[in-house]
């Protein structure tokens, strides 16, 4: 089961060491951390499951951290698994949309609500799936200043809509993914991808949720 460690919302385990937010100097040279906390909300953790527990420790051994958006969630059990469910079963599992072009509709969505989790974890996982830092950038800040193709474009302009002003989506707007290559079965992906990041960006932005500090050096 894990617990709180003391001052902060960072959750430790059994027989693990809470870890040491990094030091850092200030201009003046007096020494600061970095932000330890995982949120603004004091939520003490619940028990996790077998299944969930096996989850964190995959994820510290590929990872070699838990993603905070995690930990935030273990204060329910339940939770945890549905939202875990929903993502993995959103971002990883097959789909007519690749690994990279899931992570660019979280991003350009992202952005839309400027969410500063979302778009620093989605957006080292674009520079990732691309091999291209550039890209990564170019999707934070303005998706349109990156070269994509066609069908990304559509993609993208099709899921900025859709977070903007979904009373606008028509039937000219799916017959724009279907010229760009798209099949119904891919609209709706495009959809509920874009559907769980406006969920997400929007409890990450009320519970000021914070990503992991190493997300900001990885894949440059």
């Amino acid at each position: 089961m894990p617990r709180k460690t003391n001052k902060s919302n960072v959750v430790a385990y059994p027989g693990k060491k809470a870890p040491r937010p990094a030091e850092k100097t200030t201009e003046s040279g007096v020494p600061r951390q970095d932000d330890p906390r995982v949120m603004a909300l004091d939520l003490p953790p619940g028990t996790l499951s077998p299944a969930m527990q096996a989850y964190f420790k995959k994820c510290e051994e590929k990872l070699g951290f838990v993603p905070n958006v995690l930990l935030a969630y273990a204060f329910d059990n339940a939770k945890l698994e549905a939202f875990a469910a929903f993502y993995n079963d959103l971002m990883l599992a097959p789909s007519g949309l690749s690994k990279l072009e899931r992570e660019m509709i979280a991003v350009a969505v992202s952005s839309q609500n400027r969410c500063y989790y979302c778009l620093t974890a989605h957006g080292q996982a674009v520079r990732q799936y691309s091999n291209d830092p550039k890209l990564g950038e170019h999707m934070v800040m303005n998706y349109r200043v990156a070269r994509l193709s066609k069908r990304q474009r559509a993609m993208l302009d099709f899921s900025v809509k859709l977070t903007n002003e979904p009373w606008a989506v028509e039937e000219e707007d799916r017959a724009a993914l279907r010229k760009a290559g798209f099949s119904d079965r891919d609209i709706w992906d495009i959809a509920a991808v874009v559907g769980f990041f406006n969920m997400s960006n929007r409890v990450a932005s009320a519970t000021d949720m914070r990503p992991n500090p190493v997300y900001h050096g990885m894949s440059r």
